[in-house]
């Protein structure tokens, strides 16, 4: 009997659902490529984008959608922007309509959670990390959290950005290998520094202490990026698989390295101090639960905010300055700017500064618009919903194509593959014909909580470096965005540095 029902389910999942809701979505409509049993479009996807990362693109060309989603650019040609596809046996609707997702993260924001992640992403990220909680818990973290990304507070990091980037300065200015132009591998420098802010800034520790929660990251990372188009089975990753032994023995050097961290400030500060791991750690005591948060919570929240607070703004340094380096105009205007607000002479910027540079704030709005570190969001229909024409059933992953949708010239005008920065002159609201068209970080309810602190790191880390170096791309730079999770350059970023008073 047990046989006959796991076949039952089976069949369920792998034929008669794939088929049913195919026929639903398309009395409205909508198609896109047929499901094949088990793997879906799985197959597809990975030849089209292992015979797109052989492809290198003009550098002066930003039109990158094609190469990053090859299967997307295909299917909207084939099928219109709105299609349905299958990773393995999970229905998936792609969408690039402002409007619609609009909807799903304001008006229906109770309707579509944060869509079920693989295990080897929940060791990466934290299963109980703010990121991906819903509901009650996810009220509860946010609550706790909100006081570590004060404006207050933000401006009192300030200063360690300062620091953490005068430390990585002052490395470069020791480096004697060459003596007029050094070349650096930036995608890698912004990568250390942006992990030392948020260790410093966030977790009272440093690079040294934090380094081997990096450096596993990075190598679980690496490890998602493989499995992300492989069919899941539920229960796969228990099997003692070469990958799966890797994947928990990062897992468990993630978390011993957090733990720690935990420890020494437990050790070295009874009070905790008034960072975010110092907030966390308060919150322990609490004898109300809806202002408590556990040791396992703890941890999965620096899992959440390690990876996070570090990849996606050296993600955002890193595309910002391959920009600066090909439209030297536009760092001219930049550095003119930055000696009239925030002085010559390598004089430190402050936080006060930062709201004064009005072309800064456009160049980095432009740099998320075409190179948004996050291409695409997720979230799956918890019940069955209407989102304008749209009924969607429960259990269908919804993507948002960000990159599409922040490059589309019917949102964007006929130069949307260009970079022009004044585009955001009148703000980010009134840049294109919908004024939620940039999206980088969220909107609604579940808007980046990190957002300013991101922005105002961004804009230390270039105020410092635009007043010291000239900045070009070194001939050895290969032009290849790629997907790995994040948008990331997948051959790095070599760029050449020449001190300004050369």
């Amino acid at each position: 009997m047990l046989l006959v029902l796991r076949i039952y389910d089976a069949f369920t999942i792998t034929v008669w659902k794939p088929f049913v809701l195919t026929r639903r979505f398309k009395k409205q409509g909508i198609s896109g490529p047929k499901y094949r049993i088990l793997y879906g479009n799985l197959g597809e996807i990975k030849k089209m984008k292992r015979e797109s990362a052989l492809s290198i693109l003009d550098r002066s060309s930003h039109d990158i959608f094609p190469r990053v989603f090859p299967h997307f650019k295909q299917w909207m040609s084939q099928y219109g922007e709105t299609f349905l596809y299958w990773n393995g046996t999970e229905p998936s609707l792609c969408i690039s309509d402002p409007e619609l997702v609009k909807q799903i993260l304001t008006n229906k924001s109770g309707f579509f959670v944060k869509s079920k992640l693989k295990p080897e992403m929940l060791k990466l990220v934290g299963a109980k990390g703010l990121a991906h909680l819903d509901d009650a818990d996810w009220v509860r973290h946010r609550k706790i959290l909100n006081p570590a990304f004060s404006i207050d507070r933000i401006k009192i990091m300030t200063k360690v950005m300062v620091e953490c980037t005068l430390r990585m300065l002052d490395e470069w200015s020791g480096d004697k290998t060459e003596k007029l132009v050094m070349k650096k591998e930036m995608k890698r420098e912004f990568q250390r520094l942006t992990a030392d802010i948020i260790a410093t800034a966030a977790f009272g520790s440093s690079y040294a202490q934090g380094i081997d929660v990096f450096r596993s990251q990075a190598e679980l990372m690496k490890c998602c990026v493989l499995s992300h188009t492989n069919v899941f089975i539920p229960g796969i990753q228990y099997l003692p698989t070469p990958m799966n032994f890797r994947i928990w023995k990062l897992g468990r050097k993630i978390k011993n390295s957090i733990k720690k961290i935990i420890d020494s400030r437990l050790e070295s500060k009874p009070d905790y101090g008034d960072d975010l791991l110092g907030i966390m750690l308060r919150s322990c005591e609490s004898e109300k639960k809806e202002q408590k948060l556990s040791i396992d919570e703890i941890i999965d929240e620096c899992k959440t905010f390690f990876i996070g607070g570090h990849e996606t703004t050296s993600n955002m340094l890193t595309w910002t300055t391959m920009l600066l380096s090909l439209h030297q105009d536009w760092q001219e205007k930049l550095r003119e700017e930055i000696f009239k607000e925030c002085g010559k002479d390598k004089k430190t910027p402050d936080s006060d500064s930062f709201s004064k540079l009005k072309l800064m704030n456009m160049v980095f709005m432009e740099s998320l618009r075409l190179y948004g570190p996050i291409p695409n969001f997720y979230r799956e229909a918890s019940k069955d919903s209407k989102i304008g024409q749209l009924e969607i059933p429960k259990g269908t992953i919804v993507i948002f194509s960000l990159l599409k949708m922040q490059s589309d010239k019917a949102i964007w005008g006929p130069d949307a593959d260009q970079f022009n920065p004044l585009r955001f002159e009148n703000g980010v609201f009134r840049a294109a014909n919908h004024p939620n068209a940039l999206l980088s970080f969220s909107m609604g309810p579940r808007a980046c909580i990190g957002q300013n602190f991101a922005m105002i790191e961004a804009k230390t880390v270039l105020t410092m470096i635009l007043q010291r170096f000239r900045l070009s791309l070194s001939d050895e730079y290969k032009h290849a965005p790629v997907d790995h999770l994040l948008l990331m350059p997948q051959y790095g970023l070599p760029v050449m540095l020449r001190p300004l008073e050369d």
